[in-house]
């Protein structure tokens, strides 16, 4: 993984920004979203609105406050809900919801195994919402990720169903070669604006309807660009081209956890230390050679660490599933697709980083 240089550090120097923070800066981008209003005349009538909420994916609590948001949208008639999903996983999504059992949404779950979608309340959120909200219609406008198994079956029942020459055959032919380009490159840059080229695609289709969108925090704020590579995020991007038809919300801090899953011990450089454990983060999406990382905060272990070397690898505080605070270490454990793993020692100095306030990493003494 590239570096990319640090300017502008509480102490003034240039320094190297390494494993977290590369991942901090494409994945969790600098979330500036604001949200206006739910109702109301519309400004042009001709004109939908889109109504984007920005999560951390297959937090219970997140899907919960998103299920009751569309809820209250599909009471006030709206049925068009957009997705982090690739377009033949929504269009396989529509046909479940016309289905009277579970067998689609259940190879879809299968062919989420290794990402955060691969959660049980993920698939009970869909349950629910067809349920409860029957007439939905899903609008996946992520480039093709489960190409070769998601993508190829729905390729399959298209010509076992007489489709091979239809327009949803060549959309979802073109969302899989979106996905071959993108996991042949990891180029997040093109990821993202074909989200964008996706998205335009699809909302004007439907001819000034209202929707509602859910993709992950990263691609919703308004004022958000990629700062490794200097590109505006999808909410950014379409923000340029609806204007004030366009709202957003962050809906990623409802992830914080005020209390630990559960209480462990850490030995580091010969003592031991209390380990409060905060749950894991899927990056599997978003980087292909990663799984996801797991966090922990070592207790009373500021005063032991405070001296240490840093490295210049920083990680702003709201990449973290539970709040942050001054004089505090941490333990991030990454666990990659190889199944190695990759550990960095963090503390939170008080400095910030772009704006933002950010722990940095440190190397403890043998």
């Amino acid at each position: 993984m590239e570096h990319s240089k640090r300017e502008g550090t509480a102490g003034g120097t240039a320094k190297w920004i390494g494993l977290g923070a590369v991942i901090a800066a494409a994945a969790a981008l600098l979330i500036l979203g604001y949200f206006l209003v739910r109702r109301g005349e519309k400004q042009d009538p001709s004109r939908g609105r889109i109504f984007l909420y920005g999560e951390k994916h297959g937090v219970e609590r997140i899907l919960d406050r998103e299920f009751k948001l569309w809820s209250a949208y599909y009471q006030d008639g709206m049925r068009d809900l957009f997705v982090e999903l690739p377009y033949y996983t929504a269009e396989y999504m529509n046909l479940w919801m016309k289905s009277g059992d579970d067998e689609i949404l259940d190879a879809l779950y299968q062919d989420w195994t290794g990402t955060a979608m691969h959660a049980p309340e993920v698939a009970e959120f869909y349950r629910r919402i067809k349920e409860r909200c029957p007439e939905t219609v899903f609008h996946g406008t992520d480039v093709g990720h489960q190409y070769n198994t998601t993508g190829a079956r729905f390729l399959a029942y298209l010509e076992s169903t007489g489709q091979g020459q239809s327009e949803t055959c060549r959309l979802a032919q073109e969302n899989i070669r979106q996905g071959q380009r993108f996991y042949q490159d990891s180029d997040y840059v093109y990821r993202e604006n074909a989200m964008v080229e996706n998205f335009i695609r699809a909302f004007d289709a439907l001819g000034g309807a209202d929707v509602m969108g859910i993709y992950g925090s990263a691609h919703t704020g308004v004022e958000a660009k990629d700062t490794t590579n200097s590109i505006p995020c999808m909410a950014n991007q379409l923000h340029k081209r609806y204007g004030a038809a366009l709202f957003t919300e962050d809906l990623s801090p409802l992830a914080l956890n005020d209390e630990p899953y559960r209480t462990d011990t850490m030995e580091i450089s010969g003592k031991t230390y209390t380990a409060l454990y905060f749950g894991q983060v899927d990056l599997s999406a978003e980087f292909p050679q990663y799984q996801y990382r797991e966090f922990w905060r070592l207790e009373d272990a500021y005063g032991d660490f405070k001296d240490c070397a840093l490295t210049g690898d920083v990680l702003p505080y709201h990449n973290y599933p539970m709040p942050v605070e001054a004089g505090q270490v941490f333990v991030i454990k990454y666990t990659m697709t190889d199944g190695s793993v990759v550990t960095e020692y963090l503390r939170s100095d008080g400095n910030t980083w772009q704006g933002m306030p950010t722990t940095e990493a440190f190397l403890p003494a043998p």
